[in-house]
């Protein structure tokens, strides 16, 4: 009987040590789950996305993620705005000419960057989503070799023909040698801000777009805190003028893209920067080849975007100095009206490839449904607002009666028109998330030079200056019928899966 009883305490105890084990694994594969689905192993993992969990409404998701990233660009639109005050009311109208042709430039010279950078999102998004960690590092390795030396190239382009540059925009000669000022300074930077614009990109692919809003804070107010001090030359330093401006951008990001490294560091984030990525320009050919099959077209439709605006702002700047003031302020005013838009665009793209990613394809009708309606009530009220207090906006960078009371002309004529801006960005974002960029392109690109040039430069001849904004609603209306013929027709019957490979060479998803 002793042995018999020896026999059973033993049998008990293998049968706990075996619970035991098997609630050892269940928590380690519960601790996973919250993880996102990553290990521990020195590195902090992100924490899985509420959209990618089932029950969660995606209109939450979709608000949480879209107050910090509008706020983002609202911090942005504000440093620029400063900016454009500064110059406008500290240094003089002509210098608000010179900045408004030089910004046209400069972006002209970024669209490349901001069309990898979606694609860099889309990737991120999708092997986020299907918990591909080693994709994941391995996108960002890429894209961020690939945008470093793509920005020494823009760089050198922008410092070797800065004056034909501005003359190609024509820029009133009164205001060129400030301009060429401006601008050289600003190229300079372009390295520097592709790498900041490339870890903000990274970060909102994964879901996380309350990071970069902190260090846009930072940035924005350093930004705000140097450009009266170097621009009027306070404390002792020299007076720099438009220089200084653009000198304090670039200090600004600078330093807040440096303390970003830092974090990310010191966090053990998944996303941290690693130095040993410098030491060899190798990138990962697969990954390489998506970027450019996502990326070259939006990058190409950004070009075309920015050539239309090149276009404008030389239909405008043959009316004069003031015009050319009073459309660098519609501008400005229009840059904050359209960040709902932009964002929702952005968010769709993300939120999307990350659905895909995951597997969830059939959430797609319901994202979708929520960025249009949050466009529209979102947008809304920011529209009303402006138009309630146009006139004491725009005096925030225009002091001559004249020149307000163009600028509010212009105002009037196409800001309710960025409501149906935001259902095609939203739509175009929507059919991205998928790898789908050529027909969104190619009707992005229609709209602006089949459709918003010619009107803009046939009514600037009929109408006057006004003609040149009222050939925006028109384009608007046309490139949003036409991207959701194309979804409802095509994109939306057709599969939807990843666009990686898994680890035995054989694709995991196509289009």
């Amino acid at each position: 009987m002793m042995r018999d009883f020896k026999e059973r305490q033993q049998e008990e105890k293998m049968r706990v040590s075996s619970v035991d084990v098997a609630e050892t694994h269940a928590s380690k594969e519960e601790i996973e789950e919250k993880n996102g689905g990553y290990s521990r192993q020195g590195q902090s993992p992100i924490a899985q996305s509420d959209l990618l969990r089932q029950n969660q409404a995606i209109w939450r998701s979709l608000f949480v993620f879209l107050i910090p990233m509008i706020l983002s660009n609202a911090l942005q639109s504000l440093g620029s705005t400063i900016s454009m005050m500064i110059m406008g009311r500290g240094l003089g109208e002509s210098t608000l000419a010179a900045a408004s042709s030089v910004m046209s430039m400069v972006f002209f010279l970024i669209s490349l960057i901001i069309g990898l950078g979606s694609a860099s999102s889309v990737l991120i998004g999708q092997a986020y989503g299907s918990r591909q960690i080693e994709r994941l590092k391995e996108t960002v390795n890429t894209s961020l070799k690939f945008s470093f030396l793509f920005g020494l190239v823009m760089a050198a382009v922008g410092l070797l023909f800065t004056r034909e540059l501005l003359q190609i925009v024509k820029t009133p000669p009164g205001v060129m040698d400030l301009a060429s000022s401006y601008a050289q300074i600003l190229f300079i930077s372009l390295p520097i801000q592709f790498i900041y614009i490339s870890y903000t990109t990274f970060l909102r692919g994964t879901g996380d777009s309350k990071t970069p809003f902190y260090f846009l804070v930072i940035s924005t107010i350093l930004s705000i805190a140097l450009c009266p001090v170097l621009a009027f030359g306070w404390f002792g330093i020299p007076v720099l003028g438009m220089r200084g401006v653009a000198l304090a951008n670039t200090m600004a990001i600078l330093i807040s893209m440096i303390l970003l490294f830092v974090y990310l560091y010191k966090t053990k984030h998944i996303l941290a920067l690693d130095l040993a990525v410098f030491k060899s320009l190798r990138m990962d050919l697969q990954i390489l080849k998506l970027m450019i099959k996502i990326g070259i077209p939006t990058g190409i439709q950004m070009v075309f975007v920015s050539l239309s605006m090149i276009a404008v702002v030389s239909f405008v700047n043959r009316f004069g100095a003031q015009a050319a003031a009073a459309y660098g302020a519609v501008i400005q005013i229009i840059s904050y009206v359209q960040l709902p838009a932009l964002s929702l665009g952005m968010a769709t793209g993300i939120f999307g490839s990350q659905l895909i990613g995951a597997g969830q394809p059939n959430r797609l009708k319901d994202l979708l449904k929520s960025a249009v309606w949050m466009n529209y009530i979102m947008g809304g009220i920011l529209v009303m607002i402006v138009y309630l207090f146009s006139h004491s906006l725009l005096s925030l960078f225009l002091a001559e009666k004249a020149t307000l009371e163009v600028a509010q002309k212009m105002l009037f004529l196409v800001l309710w028109a960025y409501l149906i801006f935001g259902n095609s960005i939203i739509l175009a974002g929507m059919m991205r998330s998928s790898g789908t960029v050529f027909w969104p392109t190619l009707i992005g690109i229609l709209s602006i030079w089949c459709v918003q040039v010619p009107l803009a430069y046939f009514l600037s001849h009929v109408i006057g200056l006004e003609g040149i904004l009222a050939a925006y609603p028109i384009a608007f209306t046309c490139s949003a019928l036409a991207q959701y013929t194309y979804y409802r027709w095509f994109w939306r019957t057709k599969q939807h899966k990843s666009l990686f490979m898994d680890r035995s060479g054989e694709k995991l998803g196509s289009k």
